[in-house]
């Protein structure tokens, strides 16, 4: 016996309730994951990091090694809209060589609004100055995360 319209009806709508219910269970395990980006070298740090998505900045990690001196270490927003809007976030006054960086952003910091939020077009700028470039190598860690 063929089902009813309304039965039928019936059944696509939970076929509906229970995509969109996988589709959301989806999207948070998205905004919970932390994408991470590295970058290392001996010379000056330069590095851009980004998403292809508003993103979120939660951690930077750095280490050096070999060497001596310290140096500051600036995190600035590189915004897609131009120089005009480009800002300097932070600033680690002393990275380098026994003065790793661990920067950990609390939920607070990161809810949006906030300046540790970017947008797909924006990139997160990480600069420092090498005091001993024939000695001294580095690594560094970021881990972004999308935003809703």
């Amino acid at each position: 016996m063929a089902a009813s319209v309304p039965e039928m009806m019936e059944f696509a709508q939970a076929g509906f309730v229970a995509a969109d219910a996988e589709l959301a269970a989806a999207r948070e395990r998205q905004l919970r994951t932390v994408v991470r980006q590295t970058a290392g070298g001996s010379g000056n740090l330069d590095a851009m990091f980004g998403l292809d998505r508003k993103f979120r900045l939660v951690f930077v990690r750095g280490h050096f090694v070999g060497g001596a001196g310290t140096a500051p270490l600036i995190l600035a927003l590189d915004s897609g809209k131009g120089p005009a809007h480009d800002t300097k976030l932070f600033t680690v006054t002393l990275a380098g060589t026994g003065k790793d960086v661990n920067l950990r952003l609390s939920g607070d910091e990161s809810q949006d609004p906030s300046p540790w939020t970017l947008q797909s077009d924006d990139r997160l700028r990480i600069q420092w100055t090498n005091p001993d470039s024939a000695n001294m190598t580095w690594g560094l860690e970021v881990g972004l995360a999308l935003c809703a």
